[in-house]
């Protein structure tokens, strides 16, 4: 049974680029999304390139209603880290948001959830809003275990941070059997673990927005956006095209 929120959360589409792109590409999408994207939307919409990109797709987005958006972040300020990336450094190039844990990094980079933890509090601390990932296997979701797995990740993050963060914080659950293989949680699945996040939230359990990030696209982000307690979706690939992200983010409204 689907249980309705209360409270009217401004939807959010977040774009994430991942490992693609180039100078010439980046141009040509960003002058179809800004050009098919109205100056005003009751929808936010965030895109997140890959760090060499971000000085160019901040300059093209600028003046727009479209904001900009880190992929990750290294929880320290400073030091000898090569190849890492400060949030104090992410701020500085206005960005306003942060990926935080995506499951890619989780798996491929080995990202444990008190890294994650103290990556949140370093984007906090620098003035962006995290995006927190969370979601489980395959494996998990078949053994009936999907529900513990997002409450640990959430709460591994709670216990650090404490629930007042999450006043100015994104959580995104990605199902992570179905991101990238064009499996889709079906509506009842989705709206579960969505309340459930939400019942991990305490004071903040209506007014956290809470994204679906696992292969959304225009044929199902409509019926995926109309559930209760999802308040927009995280896309990877679906960004990487024009009309496929601007349908999305249109269906978001």
């Amino acid at each position: 049974m689907i249980n309705a929120s209360n409270t009217k959360r401004r939807q959010l589409v977040v774009g994430n680029w991942k490992m693609n792109g180039n100078r010439q590409e980046n141009a040509a999408l960003l002058a179809q999304i800004l050009s098919g994207w109205p100056g005003q939307s009751p929808v936010q919409v965030v895109i997140c390139p890959p760090f060499p990109y971000l000085y160019q797709v901040r300059d093209t987005l600028q003046g727009s209603a479209i904001e900009l958006g880190a992929q990750n972040v290294n929880e320290e300020e400073k030091g000898a880290l090569t190849g890492e990336v400060s949030a104090h450094m992410l701020a500085d190039m206005d960005c306003k948001f942060a990926i935080i844990g995506h499951n890619e990094r989780r798996r491929l980079q080995g990202e444990t959830d008190d890294r994650v933890a103290r990556k949140f509090i370093a984007a906090q601390h620098a003035g962006l809003i995290p995006i927190l990932c969370i979601g489980e296997s395959v494996a998990q979701r078949d053994q009936g275990l999907h529900l513990q797995v997002i409450s640990r990740q959430l709460n591994a993050v709670i216990e650090v941070v404490g629930l007042d963060a999450f006043a100015n914080a994104v959580v995104a659950y990605e199902p992570v059997w179905a991101v990238g293989t064009g499996k889709t949680a079906t509506p009842v699945q989705a709206q579960e673990v969505h309340r459930h996040i939400r019942q991990q939230l305490g004071q903040y359990a209506e007014s956290v927005r809470v994204l679906y990030g696992g292969s959304v696209k225009a044929h199902n982000a409509k019926e995926l956006f109309a559930l209760p307690d999802i308040d927009g979706a995280l896309l990877g690939g679906a960004s990487l095209d024009a009309q496929e992200f601007l349908t999305i983010c249109s269906a978001a409204i």
